[in-house]
């Protein structure tokens, strides 16, 4: 990745960074959050999934807006003058405040270029068209005869096509966005798991469970028993 002058860059909790090489005029604001903080002042569970799996996709946002750089700008001193100001009365619960708030606007910034790339990828390849799909539906579609029918093709050779062009199955990239959501939702303590086995549309508790430990290797609970 190549980040420059007015530009944003998202990395994950857990990543690696490496061979990090900077120019002799190099100036940035970092702000690093950690992992449980963030997930549990989450404002809101879809948008956060989906700005999520976009971010890993697209890690370097361009700011071109004038007004868009001042507001990422202003967010980052206000969430860091709330954490500085420890004397206050209320400091937890202000700080948990300014972090939702701080999501939010986040989110505001770069919902226009979110919006922008799903309409790009809806007139795009075959391919592509498929990766939105699951995207959009892999909460409640896990079957590749969905996405197959809609996109009038037949499974067998929806699988050649993300073979060909990603080195994976189109089995495989549906399992692996929907291990991300599961992922996700494990890491929301505020969600219990009867809950997030509604939300992604399994018709039973202990299905999701067979489910989760197929593609996690283990039960939702000693998945979340491991955060602790």
């Amino acid at each position: 990745m190549q980040c420059k002058g007015n530009e944003f860059l998202f990395w994950f909790a857990e990543s690696q960074l490496e061979s990090l090489v900077f120019s002799q005029e190099f100036k940035a604001t970092a702000l690093l959050v950690e992992k449980h903080f963030l997930y549990d002042n989450v404002p809101d569970q879809s948008w956060s999934i989906d700005s999520i799996l976009h971010s890993r996709q697209y890690p370097i946002k361009k700011l071109n807006d004038k007004q868009d750089r001042k507001r990422v700008l202003s967010n980052f001193k206000w969430l860091y003058n709330r954490f500085q100001y420890k004397e206050h009365r209320f400091y937890e619960e202000v700080l948990k405040m300014q972090m939702r708030l701080f999501i939010l606007e986040m989110w505001h910034t770069f919902a226009n270029e979110y919006e922008r790339r799903k309409r790009t990828v809806q007139s795009g390849s075959l391919y592509e068209r498929f990766v939105h799909l699951v995207q959009e539906h892999c909460m409640a579609e896990r079957e590749v005869r969905y996405y197959a029918n809609a996109l009038n093709v037949t499974p067998k050779y929806l699988n050649f096509v993300c073979k060909q062009n990603s080195g994976a199955t189109a089995s495989e990239w549906i399992q692996r966005y929907t291990k991300e959501r599961i992922i996700l939702f494990l890491q929301n303590k505020n969600l219990n798991i009867a809950e997030i086995a509604d939300k992604m549309m399994f018709s039973s508790r202990s299905f999701f469970t067979r489910y989760v430990k197929k593609v996690l290797g283990t039960t939702p609970t000693e998945y979340r028993n491991r955060l602790e």
